[in-house]
Formats: C-alpha cells, structure tokens, sequence
C-alpha cells in the first residue's frame, strides 16, 4: 500500500464493492491549469491539452478510468481524479 506524503491524509473507501485508498487532500490545482492561449482558457490538465471537460465526458459517456488512461497515456489516475475535484468545487461553488 502506497502511504501519503507527511501532512496528507489517507482515506480508505467501500466504492462498489471494493476497499479503495484516495488521498483526501489532493488539491486540483497542482494538476489543472488555465492558460488564456491554450484551448481557449478551458481548464486542462498540466502539461497537456486535455480539458476537464473532455475526461468528464469520457467517464459521463462511459468509458472507465482504464480506459481513458489507455488511450490516453499522458494522463494518470490522480489527473482524473483532480478533473471529478475541480467540478465538484465549481458545483459547491455555484450552489453557494
């Protein structure tokens, strides 16, 4: 089992079915970037042209994480986890 850096904490959840660990404090803005000429300023993911957008439609269209992550080797599992934090902060955002 992978341990979280000092200061991070580790969460252990039943998700369908099966024990899984996530780090709870993973902040999306270590891994999404805005940048004015890049995409027309949507939010992507660092280093890449990927946009949130696109990886919430592939997982609303669909598509599991392996997948995603097998056609698009760039990406890692925390980048799509950090794509479902960013929307779920605008959400809480929006709902304020």
């Amino acid at each position: 089992m992978l341990w979280p850096r000092p200061g991070r904490r580790l969460v252990i959840a039943l998700v369908l079915g099966k024990l899984e660990t996530y780090n709870a404090d993973m902040k999306f803005e270590d891994r999404i970037t805005i940048t004015p000429g890049v995409r027309s300023g949507k939010p992507c993911i660092k280093g890449t042209r990927i946009t949130v957008y696109d990886v919430l439609e592939y997982l609303a269209g669909g598509m599991t994480e392996a997948q995603i992550l097998a056609d698009f080797p760039d990406l890692t599992a925390d980048d799509i986890r950090a794509c479902l934090a960013f929307a779920a902060a605008r959400e809480r955002r929006l709902a304020s």
